[in-house]
């Protein structure tokens, strides 16, 4: 008698259907590759297809991660992916300059340089938005364009190769038989969460979310919360810059980062955060940018022509963002998997106008 009460509450929680679609998708690989769950050690290294999904998807995680606290306040960051390419262009760019490729000092600085270049970037997309009061999507899309331009004013339109093994550690080295790029992404998302879930900045930023004009009527410094975020976002498009170009070896001012931030609000939707602002999931949104490129790799393992992966990829996307509906789910396989009803009031017992009040008598 338990289970379906535990059945209807499991099906009701915002995780539990991109998480589905994610295992679904696991599984359609198998037929494919028969080890496709299978995991090797080979030179102290964990090697197969889900550690390569994890390794691919760290910077989509990373960038989807500080989207996730922009759309919290009712934004979007289209710039995120100019910000990837901008930060691996000064990065790559400042390495290949020194004589000596692998000193610990030459790398540490131009990572402070890229990192640098990613918050003045996100400052001044927060400064537009809050302060100046233009449209996130406007102010956003400034850097997504004009940012590209100058990642390849940087690297003069040309491919920088970099050969050090400090800075190739970031995003294609291994630690204690790992990718190194999950432990950054482990350590960026626990840290989200201690200070969202941890503290009140969780709430604040969904109190701007919200309303902003209530939020600041009552005290909380809204301008300054927006800001904040964007800074957030564009330092975690910046880390994912570094891992994108470290993996490669090189900074491709054209191409690097391209579309990630289309790929990253859709991690966000599919993890259950909306879009209007408030409520945010940290939790989903990793599991969003999980099956976003668990769907990339499903694409290429079953075969999918390259000119329609991208029609296939949005089919998918559609049917997640579909089950995820409450009414979609209730019209399509009932009730008992839609939404909570809305209990109806009872009507209210009113007292006989006999006893409603006491009889007078006229003399």
């Amino acid at each position: 008698m338990t289970t379906t009460p535990r059945w209807r509450a499991l099906t009701h929680h915002h995780l539990f259907w991109p998480v589905a679609v994610l295992v679904i998708l696991l599984l359609v690989n198998v037929p494919f590759t028969p080890d496709f769950f299978a995991i090797k050690m080979t030179d102290g290294h964990l090697y197969g297809s889900l550690v390569s999904i994890v390794l691919f998807g760290s910077p989509l995680i990373l960038v989807a991660v500080g989207m996730t606290l922009v759309i919290a306040t009712g934004g979007i960051d289209l710039s995120v992916g100019a910000v990837v390419a901008i930060t691996g262009a000064l990065t790559c760019s400042y390495i290949s300059d020194q004589a000596d490729q692998s000193a610990l000092s030459g790398v540490f600085l131009a990572l402070g340089i890229g990192l640098a270049a990613a918050i003045v970037c996100g400052l001044w997309n927060g400064f537009l938005v809050a302060r100046m009061g233009i449209q996130p999507i406007i102010a956003t899309l400034i850097i997504m364009v004009a940012g590209r331009g100058v990642a390849q004013l940087i690297t003069d339109g040309q491919i920088i190769t970099v050969n050090s093994e400090p800075y190739k550690l970031i995003g294609g080295g291994y630690w204690l038989t790992l990718p190194f790029s999950i432990f950054i992404v482990a350590a960026v998302v626990a840290v989200t969460v201690a200070i969202t879930r941890r503290t009140a900045l969780g709430l604040l930023v969904e109190s701007v979310g919200g309303n902003a004009e209530a939020s600041r009527l009552v005290g909380i410094r809204s301008m300054r919360i927006k800001i904040m975020v964007y800074v957030f976002c564009a330092l975690c498009a910046g880390i994912a810059g570094l891992m994108i170009s470290s993996n490669t070896s090189a900074a491709d001012g054209n191409n690097a980062g391209l579309w990630i931030e289309l790929d990253a609000i859709l991690a966000v939707v599919i993890g259950g955060t909306s879009l209007l602002g408030g409520r945010f999931s940290i939790g989903g949104t990793v599991v969003g940018a999980l099956v976003i490129q668990t769907l990339t790799t499903t694409i290429y393992t079953i075969g999918v022509p390259t000119q329609t992966n991208l029609v296939f990829k949005a089919a998918v996307v559609i049917i997640v963002c579909l089950m995820q509906s409450p009414k979609f789910r209730a019209k399509v396989f009932g009730a008992k998997f839609g939404g909570k009803r809305a209990a109806v009031p009872a009507p209210a017992e009113t007292a006989p106008a006999a006893e409603a009040s006491p009889k007078m008598e006229v003399s």
